[in-house]
């Protein structure tokens, strides 16, 4: 079964010309970390899509997919 896109981080990163690596050096996290975010292994909290989103310059909801 196909595992639920639920944020598009890494479409966001390529989109800008942005690595995983460069986010996790501007926040402080982890590249591991960053690269789970990227694959939607593990989804970030909604005060750090809100980082994230600030750091990028985009809404919050670019970062995420919508729902059917």
């Amino acid at each position: 079964m196909k595992q639920n896109q639920i944020n598009r981080l890494k479409i966001v990163l390529v989109e800008q010309g942005r690595t995983g690596k460069w986010l996790s050096e501007k926040l402080g996290k982890d590249p591991s970390t960053v690269s789970k975010w990227c694959s939607n292994k593990i989804q970030p909290s909604l005060e750090m899509l809100d980082k994230i989103a600030t750091l990028l310059g985009v809404d919050r909801r670019d970062l995420i997919n919508k729902s059917k």
